[in-house]
């Protein structure tokens, strides 16, 4: 078999970032107890956390034995954090939008959201002005999340009814590559960054990560791990499959204008073709077919799908304003 250019194994810590990850680390490796959250905490310092203690339901750290995953003190942090970020989210959006029809008229409604929306693109940036540095950056960032593409979601498809979870499984398939290990999209991400002289170990871009990227990450494992969000976890992957297939297009075709890696260009033009049936699916079939069992659901969906719209906005904002280009 192809060697899978995805390094899987457990990874270092990353480095904390105040005073609560400091703590939190050292208990970690040491077998300590977690800390409680302190009344005041820094949101840098309060992301990095959070997002390590999701890590350890995902690959795990070379320093912390897995059974950490589900140390009491560990779950009570994670559950306060997570009400924090939770909360911070709620309180950007602004509520679903009015329409009439309920339900049965979701799809139309949520495709004319998206539509409808405005807001700074990266891939427009990288289309035609970014320099190859100003890529390079970028990807590093998007690893974050693309070299495990998809396994955010996965937790939702045991809490679906059959219709919603049979369609979701459709999408899922073609994301881990239809069965071939070579064409797995974190796989296919994997290479580009290879090919590009970037390290495609999970996780190797942690430290330079913002804390938009960081609050991307959390969202997309928050609304996975819990049940109860489930709505929320169907839309955010509903406008993210509605938002990627031009943007894929536009990133393939800035990275042929830069001579970019070849296979970096083939993992964004998998996406303009799988992405465009993507949508369709996601939004008519999953989160419709879900709407259809629990109608609800129908905020939580809204909500999910602006969180990650919202999100998207403000790191494109963050690495334009920081590159002098908004």
């Amino acid at each position: 078999m192809t060697e899978i250019a995805v390094v899987r194994r457990p990874t270092p810590l990353p480095k904390p970032r105040g005073p609560l990850g400091e703590r939190v680390f050292a208990a970690l490796v040491e077998g300590r107890p977690v800390p409680e959250r302190p009344a005041i905490v820094d949101e840098e310092d309060a992301a990095i956390t959070l997002w390590t203690l999701y890590e350890m339901s995902y690959r795990g750290f070379a320093e912390v034995d897995d059974d950490r995953e589900w140390d009491p003190s560990a779950v009570r942090l994670r559950g306060e954090l997570e009400r924090d970020l939770e909360a911070r989210l709620r309180s950007r959006w602004p509520g679903r939008p009015a329409y009439d029809g309920g339900p049965a008229a979701f799809p139309d409604a949520f495709f004319a959201e998206i539509e409808a929306h405005e807001g700074p693109s990266l891939a427009r940036f990288v289309h035609t002005e970014a320099t190859a540095d100003q890529v390079l950056e970028l990807l590093q960032l998007r690893s974050i999340y693309h070299l495990k593409e998809s396994d955010p979601v996965a937790w939702v498809v045991p809490r679906l009814p059959v219709a919603p979870r049979a369609s979701l499984m459709e999408l899922q398939y073609d994301e881990y590559g239809t069965g071939r290990p070579e064409h797995l999209h974190a796989r296919l991400f994997a290479d580009g960054m290879a090919a590009l002289g970037l390290d495609p170990t999970e996780g190797a871009y942690i430290d330079q990560a913002p804390l938009v990227v960081l609050e991307q990450n959390n969202t997309m494992s928050l609304f996975g791990l819990h049940r109860r969000l489930r709505g929320a976890a169907l839309g955010h992957l509903a406008a993210f499959e509605a938002t990627s297939s031009l943007p894929s297009r536009r990133m393939a075709q800035g990275l042929e204008r830069l001579g970019l890696a070849e296979e970096m260009q083939a993992y964004y033009r998998e996406h303009v073709e799988a992405d465009a049936v993507h949508e369709q699916l996601a939004v008519r079939t999953i989160c419709g077919g879900l709407l259809a069992v629990e109608p609800e659901l129908e905020d939580d969906v809204w909500f999910g799908a602006f969180s990650c719209l919202d999100l998207e906005d403000r790191l494109a904002s963050y690495l334009l304003d920081r590159w002098g280009a908004a």
